[in-house]
C-alpha cells in the first residue's frame, strides 16, 4: 500500500482536469444566462403533463399528443425559439429518450476525483439521503414527482405552494414549486436537496448559497415539513448543510441523520442550477458512510475486474457520457459487424489488468474486456468522473483524512489570509 501522504489530495497525481472544468463552470454560468423564469415554468409543465415512459419489453400502445397548450403559449408569449420548446418535444418522446430528456433536467454531481481549491471557503457539505432521486412539482391543487427515468413515483396533495385543493382553493396557475428531492422509502419522507423554482419564482441562475437559503426559510413556513395529514401526504425536509470547513465536513461525515446516508455531496457556493453533468457539484463516498461504494453487478456482487459502460460512436470509438465525451477506446469495423452492433448502443466493459494510464490529466490508454451489451434500462454511459472514481476506489482511494487534511493544507491557510486582508 502506498504510503499515506501520497493519497492527499493535494500531493496525488493529476489524472483528470476536473479543477480545470470547475474554473470554466464557474465562467460559463456568468456568460450564458438563459431565460430562467421559461425554463422552470416548462420543466414544471412537462412533469405534471407527460405520460410515463413504456417499459420496453411491452408493445406501446397508440396514443395522441398530450395537450400541453398552456405551456406552449407561455413559451410563445416570452418569445421562446423553436430550439427552446423542449415541452413540445419531451411529449412525443418515448422508451429511452423520455429517460435521457428528464435525467438532462437535473443538476448531475461528478464524482469527486481530486479535491478543489478553497474547499472550506467556496464550498458546502452535505449528508446524501439514500433513496429515489427525483423531481416534486406542486401545481394547480396536485402534486407529482417524476423519477429520472421519467416514471411518476408519486400523485399526492401536499402542503407545498398549490400542492393540494384545500378550502382555500388550490393556488393561481402562475403558482408552482419544483424540488429537486429524494424520496426515502424507510421514513416515507422527501429530502429536498435542492430548490429549482418556489411559487413561481425561478431559482435556477440563483447561486447555490441563495438557494439555500430561501429552501430553508420557505419550506418550514409552508408546512410542508409538517407530519402527513389528509392536504398533506408525504412530508418534507431539508437535508442539513454546512460550510465545508473541518466541523462541518466532520458533521457530515460522522453525524447522526433521520436518513440512512449515502455518501457526501459537496455543492459550490456560486454554482447555478446547472442541468446535465456539473464539476460544481461532486459526490464522494466511503464505507463508513454510504453502503454502496464499488459498483455491483447484477446479481449484487462486486466482480473482481471493474466495469464500465461506454456508448458506441458512428466512427467506432467508445465514449463516456461527458459533454464533450472521453473516448476510452475504439472498436474496429469487422468487431462491430459480427456482434451486430450499432451507433448509439450502450456496451460493457471489463478494465483487464493494464488498467487505465494517464498522462499530464488526461486519460492515455484503457485495457478493456467487451462483456456485451448493457441493461436496456440505461439511458447513459458512465462519466469519465464515475469510472475514475471506481477506479481510485480500488486502487488509492481518496479518504476522509485526505479531505480533511486538504482543508488544513499551507495552500488553503494562504486562501484564508488573503480573504481575510481582502476583508479588512
Amino acid at each position: 500500500m502506498a504510503p499515506h501522504d501520497l493519497r492527499r489530495p493535494f500531493k496525488r497525481a493529476a489524472i483528470s482536469d476536473q479543477q480545470k472544468r470547475r474554473e470554466l463552470s464557474l465562467l460559463r454560468q456568468a456568460q450564458n444566462r438563459r431565460d430562467a423564469q421559461q425554463q422552470a415554468r416548462c420543466l414544471a409543465s412537462s412533469i405534471l403533463s407527460l405520460q410515463s415512459p413504456v417499459p420496453e419489453s411491452e408493445p406501446e400502445p397508440e396514443q395522441p399528443d398530450i395537450d400541453l397548450e398552456t405551456a406552449i403559449e407561455a413559451e410563445q408569449e416570452s418569445g421562446a425559439s423553436s430550439k427552446d420548446l423542449d415541452v413540445r418535444r419531451a411529449s412525443k418522446l418515448r422508451g429511452p429518450e423520455v429517460r435521457k430528456w428528464f435525467a438532462r433536467q437535473l443538476m448531475l454531481p461528478e464524482w469527486m476525483i481530486d479535491v478543489p481549491d478553497r474547499l472550506s471557503q467556496d464550498w458546502y457539505v452535505l449528508a446524501r439521503p439514500s433513496g429515489k432521486r427525483c423531481f416534486v412539482v406542486s401545481s394547480n391543487g396536485t402534486t407529482v414527482s417524476r423519477l429520472r427515468n421519467g416514471s411518476i413515483l408519486h400523485h399526492f396533495p401536499s402542503a407545498l405552494p398549490a400542492g393540494a385543493k384545500t378550502r382555500d382553493g388550490s393556488g393561481s396557475a402562475q403558482s408552482y414549486c419544483i424540488l429537486d428531492c429524494i424520496f426515502h422509502e424507510l421514513d416515507q419522507t422527501y429530502y429536498v436537496i435542492d430548490v429549482v423554482c418556489w411559487n413561481g419564482y425561478s431559482l435556477y441562475d440563483c447561486t447555490a448559497e441563495f438557494r439555500f437559503y430561501w429552501l430553508n426559510s420557505k419550506l418550514e413556513e409552508s408546512g410542508a415539513c409538517s407530519p402527513p395529514s389528509y392536504y398533506h401526504k408525504y412530508r418534507f425536509s431539508a437535508v442539513p448543510v454546512y460550510n465545508c470547513d473541518q466541523n462541518g465536513l466532520y458533521t457530515a461525515y460522522t453525524g447522526v441523520v433521520p436518513y440512512a446516508k449515502d455518501g457526501l455531496l459537496f455543492y459550490n457556493k456560486h454554482a447555478h442550477y446547472q442541468t446535465g453533468n456539473t464539476p460544481l457539484v461532486l459526490v464522494w463516498k466511503d464505507e463508513n458512510c454510504s453502503q454502496y461504494v464499488i459498483d455491483t453487478d447484477s446479481k449484487g456482487e462486486i466482480p473482481s475486474q471493474q466495469q464500465v459502460v461506454l456508448e458506441l460512436q458512428d466512427n467506432g470509438k467508445l465514449a463516456t457520457s461527458d459533454d464533450p465525451p472521453v473516448v476510452f477506446g475504439c472498436l474496429d469495423a469487422d468487431m462491430i459487424q459480427q456482434s451486430g452492433l450499432d451507433s448509439g448502443n450502450l456496451l460493457r466493459f471489463a478494465i483487464s489488468d493494464g488498467g487505465l494510464s494517464f498522462s499530464d490529466g488526461k486519460l492515455e490508454k484503457a485495457d478493456l474486456n467487451y462483456l456485451g451489451k448493457s441493461n436496456r434500462a440505461r439511458a447513459f454511459a458512465d462519466s469519465y468522473s464515475k469510472i475514475l472514481f471506481q477506479y481510485t476506489v480500488r486502487h488509492s482511494p481518496l479518504k476522509i483524512d485526505d479531505l480533511l487534511a486538504s482543508i488544513n493544507s499551507p495552500d488553503d491557510q494562504e486562501n484564508k489570509s488573503c480573504d481575510m486582508e481582502m476583508a479588512g
